[in-house]
């Protein structure tokens, strides 16, 4: 089933596909599908800002244009699902599966992604300013053209991750897969292996603090009229 808070009084439960149709008719409503299968669901265009979508199955979903300003996408599937030029700037979206997800231009700039898999995800001219990537898989991912700037990158990299054109200044440490290994750079040698992969990035130094923005789904309920 679907709850759907809307205004004027209205909340709604419906099966999934009828659900959708209802809350896209709505104005000024707020899409909340915690925990349901939305496989394949086409949601291009739709304004998704502030939304609860935690634990939502959105694999192979179209998903072009939305907007997900501030939404929950905590341990949501978002496999091979189309989110190219999304705006997602202050999303959360820790313990995501983005494996093959395209975000080829979204908008992440300052989003949390914490325990991500996005291996071999498409992030190409993807904004990733101010966004803290902690514990995030990005091997086999394509950063060509993206930017970074003061941005948390404690990833998972290897020789399969694209960091072509990949521009700014971010934090490290980062694990490197070569050859069967496994390795930590930081600092200067994070930023060689990077720059000489035609990346063009400022390794910074570590923040004096781990500083975690990410509040508990339970500490802000939506708000229900």
């Amino acid at each position: 089933m679907v709850e759907l808070s809307g205004v004027g009084d209205r909340c709604v439960s419906l099966l999934p596909a009828e659900a959708l149709r209802e809350w896209q008719a709505q104005a000024d409503s707020t899409l909340e599908v915690c925990g349901l299968d939305l496989s394949q669901a086409d949601l291009s265009g739709a304004d998704l800002a502030m939304g609860l979508l935690v634990q939502t199955v959105l694999r192979g979903a179209r998903l072009v244009g939305v907007d997900l300003y501030r939404a929950r996408l905590d341990d949501a599937v978002l496999d091979l699902a189309d989110l190219t030029g999304a705006e997602a700037v202050k999303a959360v979206l820790d313990g995501a599966s983005l494996r093959g997800a395209n975000l080829n231009g979204a908008d992440l700039g300052s989003a949390e992604l914490a325990g991500v898999d996005a291996r071999s995800a498409w992030l190409r001219a993807a904004r990733l300013d101010g966004a803290f990537l902690l514990d995030v898989d990005l091997r086999g991912a394509d950063l060509f053209g993206a930017s970074v700037r003061e941005t948390s990158f404690r990833t998972e990299l290897d020789d399969e991750t694209c960091v072509r054109g990949l521009t700014g200044s971010l934090f490290g440490p980062a694990h490197v897969h070569e050859a069967g290994t496994r390795r930590e750079l930081a600092g200067s040698e994070l930023e060689a292996w990077l720059n000489s992969r035609g990346a063009a990035i400022e390794v910074l130094e570590p923040r004096g603090k781990s500083v975690s923005h990410c509040a508990k789904v339970s500490d802000s309920p939506p708000r229900r009229v």
